[in-house]
């Protein structure tokens, strides 16, 4: 312990002395450990620490599947499975959505969950005030409510209980609050009872979890599942139709695992730089310190005693740069959750520092001191006394192999990190020039979800839209203002069959969307007529029906041909008033996101006549407007309450923001990988100009006796080029062959643009190479000034 604190003492002296070296060193250990923890800090809150439930490893979520889609559990089987099943205990139905809350001061549109009594035992949570639901005989007007709802909009009121709010129009009891933790599925604020009904023409399907039972594990869950899913349906599955069970961790993350994996790949990548740099560092003060080393060897000191002065260095620079990494990863991490797009990653509300971060940190200080300092504290410990004499000063360094070597790798790396935030970039910069097939500029939605218990018939919800529609086209500046039940890029739409009048489907698996719309929803939106006419006035419920088509549908159904005065339906047993004649075609539009490989095909209805209340209870209106439009957004509410003040509005905003929200995930991540590459370009070109200008100080004497003996100054600086030139051609080679395995891993994350995109591949690596010629630069021009009487007295 007295070595160890002799050896604390010397270092803190020597660092101290050297105090450029050792804030260079500081300022890059800080940026690569500070990096790490931030990342890890949000991969170890979503994706390695447990869900908040008793036991979350026995919690499961049972789903059926469909081409590749989640599409939850049919009403039926989740009855059936609740019987037939002995592997799980308490399997619950969800069903979630948008809900309107009235009844407390202005009403307010709340995600909330319709679940069955067994929800709460199957995730093992109780109320933190009051209870949850008991028993399926527990009424169905009471509500549980979150506990951010019941702070926000109850002013965390402890007599909340036995209070009546109206929750999509009927009045709901509140029995209980749940804790702060506490908001499954999603970000729900409030839960109603589900008792789940078979209805006859009409399936329903639900999000399903359970718990499995004492000794039961998920293989023999997913075995039992396959059972009985076969013995529910004994004909053969249809393709790409099965049945499944998976962790409710693996549910709830599973997607964003890899993208979180890539992020911290990239800052592991930064660190190695940040590592490589300091070694460098070490290795060009470790020249000045041979006769130092070398005296201290001569008097006794042992290779491993001198090995241990030097780690003990190393060491208390990654410590004090781990602390400096701490910081900046506290400063960094809500920054980071801050940029992070809505939804994208879910538990994001939980990401915060814990012990497991500190001492993470911690075991990654160690780890570096040991990576960047074990090389120069083994090739420093080789130095004796007598061969240090004999080099007369100069200080000719055998390390500076070793030192092009980890430049080598620096630049390899940083090739590797730039290259991928190129292809996202590239990615991104085409996701955003898609043709979404209508205009979003100066267009301004509203969306509402009317409460499918007010019991208003068609023709009651047709009229209400209607009256808005006309209030909003009355607006100051208002070109054309119309309505649709399922807007583009706004989640929700019903896909359904297609048959054209010949009778048959036009081909597999052809299906559409089924828009009901107001005369004034294509000028509104932007989309543009292609051919024929589209809805007016004429289009009434007692009028023929008629339909527009995208034309994707009129290629896929006829072709070539004229698709006007076609018959289609959308019933798969129609009868004669269930028949649709084309009037017009119109552009295609993407209606889930810009990234859709094809757009989905439409056929759009007049809202007349729509005969199913079904589809008209959600609803948005699309404004179009000239002129000053700042004051546009209240006037809409305003003129949206004048038809119904007791109905919330779900979502304003403009056309430009719902397209944007659908890029924010490729822009977060082009931003972080073009940062983290910034970085390592940063790093790679320091540690590129500290190598020559080192050599450049090396060879002053024999530069001074070239120049001497006649040699040019062009000749000089083309010396000094070559040699950096050829250290970046190594790195990009190396840099090139990584990538091209490296980057695969981006594949799910690109649109149109394939991991190994030559143009991307040969830019970024031209780039990188002129960063890097041009931190050799000022070294270059140095040597080409040394004046031979000087250097010919040079030490």
């Amino acid at each position: 312990m007295n070595a160890l604190a002799q050896d604390i003492r010397f270092a803190l002296r020597t660092l101290w002395k050297t105090r450029a070296f050792t804030a260079i060193a500081l300022l890059a250990l800080a940026l690569g450990i500070g990096a790490n923890s931030a990342i890890f800090t949000v991969v170890n809150s979503v994706l390695l620490h447990p869900l908040p439930f008793p036991q979350p490893e026995r919690i499961c979520q049972i789903y059926t599947e469909r081409f590749g889609d989640f599409t939850g559990m049919p009403d039926g089987t989740f009855v059936e499975f609740q019987k037939q099943t002995t592997a799980f205990v308490n399997i619950s139905a969800i069903n979630g959505g948008a809900t309107s809350l009235t009844g407390i001061g202005e009403p307010a549109a709340v995600h909330g969950a319709s679940v069955t009594p067994e929800f709460w035992a199957a995730l093992g949570v109780s109320a933190s005030l009051g209870r949850t639901f008991r028993t399926e005989q527990e009424a169905a007007n009471v509500t549980v409510l979150s506990n951010k709802l019941w702070r926000t909009h109850f002013n965390a009121d402890t007599s909340v209980l036995g209070k009546v709010v109206n929750l999509d129009g009927a009045p709901h009891t509140i029995i209980g609050v749940m804790p702060p933790s506490f908001g499954f599925p999603g970000d729900s604020e409030l839960w109603t009872p589900l008792a789940v009904k078979i209805e006859k023409n009409r399936e329903f399907a639900y999000l399903v979890i359970g718990r499995l039972k004492p000794g039961a594990t998920l293989e023999q869950a997913r075995a039992e599942t396959k059972i009985i899913a076969q013995r529910l349906q004994p004909s053969k599955p249809r393709a790409g139709e099965g049945v499944g069970v998976v962790s409710l961790q693996e549910f709830v993350v599973g997607s964003i695992r890899p993208s979180l994996y890539v992020l911290l790949g990239a800052v592991g990548f930064i660190l190695l730089i940040a590592c490589a740099n300091v070694a460098n560092l070490l290795l060009a003060r470790g020249a000045g310190r041979q006769q130092e080393v070398a005296v201290r060897a001569s008097l006794g000191a042992s290779r491993p005693r001198l090995i241990r002065q030097l780690l003990t260095e190393s060491t208390l620079l990654a410590i004090a740069g781990g602390a400096l990494g701490l910081l900046i990863a506290l400063w960094g991490v809500p920054l980071l959750v801050k940029l992070v797009p809505p939804g994208m990653i879910p538990r994001l509300e939980e990401v915060g520092m814990n012990r497991q971060i500190l001492l993470f940190t911690f075991l990654l200080s160690l780890a570096t001191s040991l990576i960047f300092g074990l090389a120069p504290a083994l090739h420093l410990s080789k130095a004796r006394l007598a061969e240090s004499l004999k080099q007369d000063n100069r200080r000719i360094s055998s390390a500076q192999g070793l030192r092009s070597v980890l430049v080598t790798a620096e630049i390899a790396l940083s090739l590797v990190l730039l290259i991928g935030a190129g292809l996202m970039l590239k990615s991104f910069v085409r996701l955003r020039s898609v043709n979404p097939g209508f205009n979003p500029e100066s267009a301004f939605v509203l969306t509402t979800n009317l409460p499918d218990t007010d019991q208003r018939s068609t023709q009651q919800l047709i009229q209400y839209h209607s009256q808005v529609v006309e209030k909003l086209t009355a607006l100051p500046g208002v070109t054309s203002a119309g309505a649709v039940n399922w807007l583009p890029f706004n989640d929700a739409l019903i896909r359904g069959d297609f048959y054209s009048e010949a009778g048959s489907r036009p081909a597999a698996h052809f299906t559409v969307s089924k828009p009901g719309v107001t005369p004034g929803y294509f000028p509104a939106m932007g989309i543009r007529l292609r051919n024929g006419r589209l809805f007016d006035a004429r289009d009434t419920e007692r009028s023929p029906r008629v339909a527009i088509v995208s034309q994707s549908v009129a290629r896929r159904a006829w072709g070539g041909q004229d698709p006007l005065g076609r018959r289609v339906t959308l019933e798969d047993h129609p009868e004669a008033k269930d028949w649709l004649t084309v009037v017009g075609v119109v552009d295609d539009v993407k209606q889930q996101n810009l990234a859709e490989k094809e757009p989905v095909a439409a056929v759009y209805q007049p809202m007349a006549q729509v005969d199913s209340p079904f589809f008209l209870y959600q609803m948005a209106y699309v404004v179009r407007a000239a002129g000053n439009q700042a004051a546009l957004p209240s006037l809409m509410r305003s003129r949206f309450r004048e038809v119904d003040p007791n109905q919330p509005v779900q979502l304003m905003s403009t056309m430009d923001q719902l397209v944007s929200a659908t890029t924010a995930q490729p822009r977060f991540y082009s931003r972080m990988l073009g940062s983290f590459s910034a970085i390592a370009l940063l790093l790679a070109g320091l540690g590129l100009y500290g190598v020559m200008a080192y050599s450049v100080a090396q060879r002053t004497r024999e530069i001074g006796i070239r120049v001497a003996l006649g040699a040019q100054r062009s000749d000089i600086f083309r010396s000094v080029m070559s040699k950096s030139a050829l250290l970046v051609l190594a790195g990009v080679t190396l840099g090139l062959a990584g990538a091209f395995g490296v980057t695969r891993v981006l594949q799910n994350l690109l649109f149109d643009v394939t991991p190994t995109d030559a143009a991307t591949f040969v830019a970024v690596s031209v780039l990188l190479a002129l960063v890097a010629l041009a931190a050799t630069y000022i070294p270059a021009r140095r040597a080409t000034t040394v004046d031979p009487m000087v250097a010919l007295r040079y030490e």
